[in-house]
């Protein structure tokens, strides 16, 4: 054999040598992908199933017992905010359906916040749906990690499939779909790009000033001065506490159906009733109670080493 076809063969022995390696290479990082997704605290009443019902207006709650999930129907097309956890994707669809609207004609998905509890169905929600997902630039790259660089919850790995946004939000932003606009107003500290959203819907008997609200609640355990990661973690949970209190509304809902007592508001089966929802006085209370814990935080001092 001459030394030219051994030089031939030794290159083509190497190509497919390389090639073999990228495909085991390909296939290991699926698996291991599949594998590492782990959410690392599940609580039963986040997954316990919960009857959807109309909250005011075109919207309507759609998530579980206590995982917040709203949809906002439109003159084009729905919104849906929040999807709990990865199993929750067929109970949203589900309550969807039992509404009476097409899980298909969702258009539009948008987030109070990416942490794996409200964000763990939305990558096979947005596949399903082809619904556009908006989301604050500054959780975006968290969505976009599966949670994997987020600055508390990063220690777990990734926590939920990582999606991409199609759309970058910005404090201030008009979410606009048929006859519907949400303000975009961002309440970090939670998260870096954690948002709430302010707009309007209407009944037959009047119109309401609806807050969906970020509650800042503080998940670290650790000092704020100790996370490098998130230098303005404690101005920006002053700034939403500050930005909360001088909120006007005439209902306010929020991300976990306990933190504005939901199943004191509204039991299974309960009549149409938006005025069950207009508690000015559990919004105050919620956010002095936060108040508290924040301002003990901050008194927190690092652990000398």
């Amino acid at each position: 054999m001459s030394l030219q076809c051994h030089s031939i063969i030794n290159i083509m022995l190497k190509r497919l040598f390389r090639n073999i390696m990228l495909a085991v290479a390909l296939l290991m990082s699926i698996v291991v992908s599949a594998q590492s997704i782990t959410e690392p605290k599940i609580k039963a009443e986040w997954l316990q199933p919960y009857k959807p019902f109309r909250i005011v207006g075109n919207l309507y709650y759609v998530g579980t017992y206590d995982l917040a999930s709203y949809l906002i129907t439109t003159t084009n097309g729905n919104i849906l905010i929040n999807t709990g956890l990865a199993s929750s994707a067929a109970q949203i669809k589900s309550n969807i359906e039992t509404l009476g609207f097409k899980f298909a004609n969702t258009k539009i998905l948008l987030i109070s916040h990416a942490h794996y509890d409200h964000v763990g169905a939305m990558a096979a929600i947005k596949k399903m749906t082809n619904a556009k997902l908006m989301a604050d630039e500054k959780d975006a790259e968290v969505l976009a990690t599966g949670g994997a660089t987020d600055y508390e919850l990063a220690k777990y790995g990734i926590t939920f499939k990582p999606v991409k946004v199609d759309r970058l939000l910005h404090d201030g932003d008009i979410i606009s779909l048929g006859d519907m606009q949400l303000l975009v107003l961002r309440h970090p500290g939670h998260t870096k790009g954690a948002c709430s959203f302010l707009f309007t819907v209407r009944d037959d008997q009047r119109s309401y000033k609806v807050l969906i609200a970020n509650m800042p609640t503080i998940i670290t355990e650790r000092p704020f001065a100790a996370i490098t990661a998130y230098p303005n973690i404690a101005k920006d949970y002053a700034y939403t506490l500050n930005a909360l209190k001088n909120m006007s509304f005439d209902i306010w809902l929020a991300a976990h159906a306990s933190q504005f007592n939901l199943h004191d508001k509204h039991k299974l089966d309960d009549a149409y009733n938006p005025a069950a929802f207009i508690d000015q006085k559990g919004y105050d209370a919620e956010l002095s109670d936060l108040q508290k814990l924040y301002n003990e935080k901050v008194q927190q001092k690092p652990i000398m080493q």
